[in-house]
């Protein structure tokens, strides 16, 4: 989730806690040699062990489409120890596949082979490479091969988000299709997509028949979702009132806005506050009217002025980018 899902997010849903790893934001690989300060501003976690503060692994994925050159860049990042090297082959976004990259590349079952092979050539047996795939461009045709030739290429895991890159984000997911994956390949498949409560992760693993299940859009609107999933898992009851989450939540709206302003330009802040606010109104009715409150505002002041009146402590503390 390239501009959502950044190490801010990250420490602050880990803080939450429930999950049992997470990765990273893409890193486009295109031709050039990337220095390790260009992995370290995308992963700063690469500093901690590649985990987050609260001990959550972060693995760092690479999005590209020369098998060479990926490969290269395998080697450097894995310079860094990181808890694992992703190959993303499931962003939809037309702007990367435009260029070659993301879902676009499952037209070629071949290529994406060599790509995963010559990474995990390329790194320590010791780093596992994993790959994310969709089930195709617009249908499904080569999805079995897709992920074949990634098995054949070495990757030590595959997540399958279960649309097609033409589906974009449009319910449903084809569940169905996950299992027939599943069921071609030897190595482990983590099934992604459509997962926004406890009860649909059940029913998740039921049609995927996966032990994992790997959840993105769904824990950014519901920043307790994993927590409600082991509860699940666990045979404790799952509540739907949200009204105790909501104040449970504010701690991690406050840490999340000092915590952004030290990370962008503080012309920036505001927006990016936005941005999670704008998810979070899908679980919760009061991030609705905050959202909307924040929402004509541009300034660190004013926002924070917001925020407080709302119940969020915010601290005096942080010190904002310069503009």
């Amino acid at each position: 989730m390239d501009g959502l899902a950044d190490c801010v997010l990250r420490e602050v849903l880990t803080r939450i806690g429930g999950y049992d790893g997470t990765v990273s934001e893409f890193i486009r690989v295109s031709g050039s040699l990337l220095p390790h300060r260009t992995f370290l501003r995308v992963c700063p976690e690469l500093a901690n062990a590649s985990r987050t503060r609260a001990g959550t692994p972060v693995v760092v994925q690479l999005l590209g489409s020369d098998p060479q050159c990926m490969a290269q860049n395998a080697a450097q990042l894995a310079e860094l120890s990181p808890a694992g090297v992703d190959l993303n082959f499931g962003c939809p976004a037309p702007t990367v596949n435009r260029h070659g990259g993301g879902a676009t590349l499952l037209g070629d079952p071949e290529l994406i082979g060599r790509i995963a092979a010559a990474v995990r050539q390329a790194v320590s047996p010791a780093i596992p490479v994993s790959a994310k795939m969709r089930l195709g461009v617009s249908d499904t045709a080569r999805a079995i091969d897709c992920a074949l030739a990634l098995a054949a290429g070495g990757v030590s895991s595959l997540v399958v988000h279960a649309r097609t890159r033409d589906d974009g984000y449009r319910p449903p997911a084809h569940w169905e299709w996950v299992a027939k994956i599943r069921e071609a390949v030897s190595v482990p498949v983590i099934a992604n997509g459509e997962v926004w409560s406890a009860p649909d992760y059940q029913r998740c693993r039921q049609v995927t028949g996966c032990d994992d299940v790997m959840i993105g859009r769904g824990a950014v609107a519901d920043p307790f979702l994993a927590r409600r999933i082991r509860a699940l898992a666990a045979g404790d009851a799952i509540s739907d009132e949200r009204g105790d989450d909501w104040l449970q939540l504010l701690p991690a709206l406050a840490d999340f806005w000092r915590l952004v302003q030290l990370r962008v330009e503080a012309r920036h802040a505001p927006g990016r506050l936005k941005l999670w606010l704008n998810c979070l109104r899908r679980t919760f009715v009061e991030a609705d009217s905050l959202y909307l409150a924040v929402r004509p505002l541009r300034s660190i002041e004013q926002t924070a002025q917001m925020l407080e009146s709302h119940g969020i402590p915010v601290s005096r503390n942080a010190l904002p980018r310069a503009a």
